[in-house]
């Protein structure tokens, strides 16, 4: 209802004042170009997100002055603390860094962004910027015609760029003309009250543009034409403070939990440091003259003396806050809960997730090892036993031995109640996703979708294999009995194993020693058949006895194959490039084929 409203009384608004002032439309066209120029930059950055940001922003999450450093920096190159708070509550929701860190990022891109303002006040009312753009543009489209992917996001770079000098000199020269015919520092308002109205009204602005830079360059250009006062300009700055949240608010509607929790932090960050910057704005005022006499800043160089003030107020803000972001953790983590979910509801798919490639590809991931711990539950019922008792350190043979119950489960309704729409969201989600991706990403994604559908095959196998099983659970037949046991063991233990080397993590041997796991199950495999023809020709078992052995050990050999497949896929969490290593020095079918065959040609030598 309220962008019902909004949009046309500012369409309005515009068409008013471009009515009334050809040099107000100057300002108007400087603004648009601006905003045009912010969103090709941050689409040139988004180019180079396919790895070395989110690599960076990894590191930057085991210490909270690394958190800072990382949310200065970034802002300061990418000049947009607007795309630094989109990728943090992208990885934020997809469980890459935990909120404190995400905090420390928000809190120092707040202090990023005041560097737009020196180099705006420092060098772009100083100089003829629009000669330098010109060329940035020209070069800039060029590249963005290009195929490549790095040349896109390099022309994009540019072209924004370009854009940026461009809106700041048409914003400069509307001013400059506008003063000609209309004076608009006559309508300033003193003390308090003209602090609180400016600082609403560089809220509103900033809501607007969804932009604080644009805010901040129009503060600028309109105190270096002298059409506001140097107080209102300040008051103006402290509202397009505030005014920044509204993209991280945006950003986390379509995120989950924790996203929600950081635009949270986002917002009582800027309000907090809002506040504190009016209550003491003229003791602020007082320090920005002393600060900027100590940098050699003209007196009467009003708009460089915003920027100190910016900076100041902005930092002010971090030195009060940061000790406090334990406790703001906590309180955020109670305000705002995670609502429960059945275990067929994704957890970590959102739109906030596909801002980036990598975040999309972890969230798919994690939403995977969901998939799976809801099948793993499945599978265990279906041999008889207990998921936690799999994952003891109790013998598995020993928990087979005494799990001598059958499992009354339905498989099928298992099956769709917790597996089945999950794996079709996260189908859907890949569909989505890869759209915007590397080949590379692409790639990932398409073997997380194969590791889930291995995992569907898993259980569909489970349910083939459970009815027999669950009739000769207690076989009078001891011989029956005990190849069934077998069978249940052969499962058991890769799914213990698959569960050791989930929890070592990025730990490349764990990740190799599954070479070892399909070594023993084809061994296994091999003995179960070796033996089977024993008992078949010993009359130890009948023949509908074999015949449900051998479809039977065939379902658990699949299985099998099947979880190792997915492990291999799902629970490598390194680099890309590492996990590329790890799947090159894996054995395949044909290698694993060879080994089998020495391993026979050497019991047979030794036989002899």
């Amino acid at each position: 209802m309220i962008r019902k409203i909004l949009l046309p009384t500012i369409l309005g608004i515009l068409a008013y004042g471009f009515w009334i002032s050809p040099d107000f439309k100057q300002i108007a066209a400087g603004v648009a170009i601006f905003l045009f120029g912010m969103l090709a930059l941050e689409e040139g950055f988004k180019a180079f997100t396919g790895g070395l940001l989110e690599n960076l922003l990894r590191r930057t999450t085991n210490k909270l002055w690394k958190s800072l450093s990382f949310g200065i920096v970034s802002t300061t190159i990418m000049q947009s603390s607007s795309l630094v708070s989109v990728i943090t509550i992208s990885f934020l929701s997809a469980g890459l860094i935990p909120l404190a860190a995400g905090i420390g990022i928000i809190f120092g891109a707040n202090l990023g962004t005041t560097t737009g303002a020196w180099l705006v006040a420092g060098f772009g009312l100083k100089v003829k910027i629009s000669a330098y753009a010109m060329p940035m543009l020209v070069f800039g489209i060029i590249l963005v015609f290009q195929k490549s992917r790095e040349l896109k996001g390099i022309g994009y770079v540019l072209a924004g760029l370009g854009f940026l000098f461009l809106g700041i000199h048409h914003m400069k020269e509307g001013f400059d003309a506008f003063k000609d015919s209309i004076d608009l520092a006559q309508y300033a308002v003193a003390g308090y009250p003209g602090i609180f109205l400016f600082a609403l009204l560089g809220l509103i602005a900033t809501v607007v543009m969804q932009s604080s830079h644009a805010t901040l360059v129009l503060i600028i250009t309109a105190l270096a034409a002298q059409q506001i006062t140097y107080e209102n300009a300040l008051a103006l700055a402290i509202g397009a403070n505030i005014g920044t949240t509204i993209t991280a608010i945006i950003g986390a509607l379509s995120a989950n939990v924790e996203g929600r929790r950081l635009a949270a932090a986002h917002l009582i960050f800027n309000v907090v440091t809002a506040f504190v910057a009016i209550a003491l704005i003229y003791k602020l005022a007082i320090a920005v003259d002393s600060i900027s006499a100590w940098l050699g800043i003209a007196e009467t160089d009003y708009t460089l003396k915003l920027a100190v003030f910016h900076t100041l107020f902005n930092a002010l803000g971090i030195v009060l806050m940061l000790p406090l972001i334990g406790k703001m953790v906590v309180f955020l983590e109670k305000t705002f809960q995670r609502r429960a979910r059945t275990a067929a509801e994704p957890r970590f798919l959102n739109d906030a997730a596909f801002e980036l490639g990598d975040t999309a590809i972890e969230a798919v991931r994690k939403e995977t090892l969901h998939l799976y711990d809801n099948a793993f539950e499945i599978i265990a019922s279906g041999l008889s036993l207990h998921g936690d008792e799999i994952l003891s350190d109790r013998p598995l043979k020993d928990i087979v031995a005494t799990s001598r119950k059958p499992i009354t489960i339905d498989i099928d309704k298992e099956y769709n109640d917790t597996v089945k729409n999950l794996y079709a969201e996260i189908v859907g989600f890949i569909g989505e996703a890869q759209t915007s991706m590397t080949s590379e990403q692409a790639e990932e994604l398409f073997e997380l979708r194969a590791a889930g559908r291995d995992i569907v095959e898993a259980i569909k196998d489970t349910k083939h294999l459970q009815k027999n099983l669950s009739n000769y659970l207690n076989a009078d037949n001891a011989e029956v009995r005990q190849e069934y046991d077998a069978i249940r063991c052969q499962v058991a233990r890769v799914m213990r194993q698959l569960d050791d080397v989930r929890k070592e993590g990025e730990d490349s041997a764990a990740i190799l020693s599954i070479d070892t796991l399909k070594l023993e199950i084809k061994e296994s495999d091999n003995q179960f058949d070796h033996n089977l023809d024993g008992l078949v020709r010993k009359q130890l078992i009948t023949p509908q006895m074999a015949t449900s052995l051998m479809n039977d050990g065939s379902y658990a050999y699949d299985v099998s194959k099947h979880l190792i497949k997915m492990g291999e896929i799902l629970f490598s969490t390194g680099s890309m490039a590492i996990r590329e290593a790890e799947r090159s020095l894996a054995l395949d079918d044909e290698e694993m084929a060879l080994l089998m065959e020495d391993d026979i040609n050497n019991q047979a030598g030794a036989n002899r």
